[in-house]
C-alpha cells in the first residue's frame, strides 16, 4: 500500500489506507464480501486459503483492519462496537486477583462494566481522574486512560503515565475514541493497547456501530484475536465496508469539525450566561498545555453548562442546525445533555459535537439559540 507510507500527510494516508493493489477493471475498494461460509479444499481444509468461516475470516474486515492499523501505527482487530472492543481488551488482559486503574470521568458504561463484570471476576478496580493525580502503579496490571475524556474533555499525559506504569510492570491502554488516530497516536507515546469506538468521528456518518483494538504486541494481538473468535463480537461485512469507505474523508471531516469547535469555543467564551466551558484547544483551558504538546489536532467537541435541563431543551428547540442526539463525531452538529443517560454531570451540562456545516452559519445559529433560551 504505497499511499500509506509514514512520510505522507494525513489526507493521503486516509484516502489510501487499506486499499488493495490496483487491478484493471476492479474498484479502488472492493465491495463487501457477504459470506458466512466459503468453499474448502476437501483435503487441506481451511489451511489451503485465507477464508474458512465468516466469524474469524472475512476479507472485507481484514482490509479495514489494515487501514485502521496503518493509521494507529500497529496491528488492528475490529469489533462489533466500541464496548465490545474495550470489553475484549479488558477481559483478554485481566485475570482474577489483578488490579486495574480506570478513568473516573470517562465513558460511564465502562464504569458499569468495571463495577459489575470485572468485580464479579475478582478484578480490583480503582478509578482515577483523567487529569490525575495518579497513585502508585505498583501491583497494577493495567492502566486505562481515556484522553481527551468523554464528556469532560480532560487530557492525560500518555507518555508520562506510560513511563511510570511500565517501570512498575503495568500495561497501558488508551481509549482514542475522542481524539482518533489523526489527533494522537498513543502507541507511539508508549501505550501497549489502543481501544476506540469507530462509531463516532473515525467513520463520522452516524450509520454504523464499530470498535477496534490496536497494538504492536504480537502476543496481545494473538490473544485478542482468539478472544474475538470465541466471543463472536465481530462487525458485519457491510458495516466493515461502510467504515473503510468513510475513512477516506476523515482528514477533511476532522479539519472542519476542529475549526468549527475553535470558533464555537471562542464564541461561548464571550457569553456570561453559561459556565464550565471546556475545549482543550482553548488557551486557558485546564488541559491546553498537555493537549498542545501531545495532540496533533484537537477534536470537534465542546462542553458547557446551561444551568438546567429546561434551558438545554429551550436551546435545542430554538436551534435550526444543532440536533438533539447522543454519540458524537458526525457530520451533523449535535448536542447531548449527558445527565439524562445517568452520566455524573449537572442537569444542564451539554456535550456539543461540531459537524461540518459552514462555520459562520453554525456560530450564528448557536448564538441565536442561546439568546432564545434565556
Amino acid at each position: 500500500m504505497p499511499g500509506t507510507r509514514p512520510e505522507y500527510g494525513d489526507g493521503t494516508r486516509c484516502v489510501h489506507a487499506g486499499l488493495p493493489d490496483a487491478v484493471p477493471g476492479e474498484p479502488f475498494l472492493p465491495g463487501p464480501v457477504l459470506a458466512a461460509t466459503y468453499h474448502l479444499d476437501p483435503v487441506e481444509g481451511p489451511r489451503a486459503a485465507a477464508n474458512g468461516y465468516g466469524r474469524p475470516d472475512n476479507p472485507t474486515r481484514r482490509l479495514l483492519e489494515e487501514a485502521i492499523g496503518s493509521l494507529e501505527g500497529g496491528d488492528c482487530r475490529v469489533f462489533a462496537s466500541g464496548m465490545a472492543a474495550i470489553s475484549g481488551a479488558l477481559l483478554t488482559v485481566l485475570r482474577p486477583g489483578d488490579t486495574a486503574l480506570l478513568p473516573a470521568d470517562g465513558y460511564y458504561p465502562l464504569r458499569s462494566l468495571a463495577t459489575g463484570t470485572l468485580a464479579e471476576l475478582g478484578v480490583t478496580v480503582h478509578f482515577v481522574p483523567t487529569a490525575g493525580p495518579y497513585p502508585s502503579f505498583e501491583g497494577v496490571r493495567l492502566v486505562l486512560l481515556e484522553t481527551p475524556s468523554n464528556p469532560g474533555l480532560d487530557v492525560a499525559d500518555i507518555a508520562a503515565v506510560a513511563q511510570r506504569a511500565h517501570a512498575a510492570g503495568a500495561l497501558v491502554a488508551v481509549d482514542n475514541t475522542t481524539a482518533t488516530p489523526l489527533g494522537q497516536r498513543p502507541l507511539e507515546l508508549g501505550a501497549d493497547l489502543v481501544v476506540a469506538s469507530g462509531t463516532k468521528a473515525l467513520t463520522g456518518h452516524a450509520d454504523l456501530l464499530l470498535g477496534y483494538v490496536a497494538t504492536r504486541d504480537t502476543v496481545l494481538l494473538e490473544r485478542l484475536t482468539s478472544w474475538r473468535t470465541l466471543g463472536g463480537a465481530i462487525p458485519g461485512a457491510f458495516d466493515s465496508w461502510l467504515a473503510h469507505r468513510s475513512l477516506a474523508t476523515m482528514d477533511l471531516r476532522l479539519a472542519r469539525q476542529s475549526a468549527n469547535a475553535a470558533a464555537v469555543a471562542a464564541a461561548l467564551a464571550q457569553r456570561p450566561d453559561l459556565s464550565g466551558l471546556r475545549w482543550p484547544g482553548l488557551p486557558g483551558d485546564p488541559s491546553y498545555a498537555v493537549a498542545a504538546q501531545q495532540m496533533r489536532r484537537i477534536p470537534g467537541i465542546v462542553s458547557f453548562d446551561l444551568g438546567s435541563a429546561e434551558r438545554v431543551g429551550r436551546f435545542l428547540g430554538a436551534s435550526r442546525l444543532i440536533a438533539a442526539a447522543t454519540s458524537f463525531g458526525g457530520v451533523h452538529t449535535s448536542a447531548d445533555r449527558r445527565e439524562q443517560w445517568g452520566d455524573d454531570t449537572p442537569p444542564g451540562f451539554v456535550r456539543l459535537s461540531c459537524g461540518v456545516e459552514d462555520t459562520a452559519d453554525l456560530v450564528a445559529d448557536l448564538r441565536a439559540a442561546l439568546d432564545a433560551s434565556r
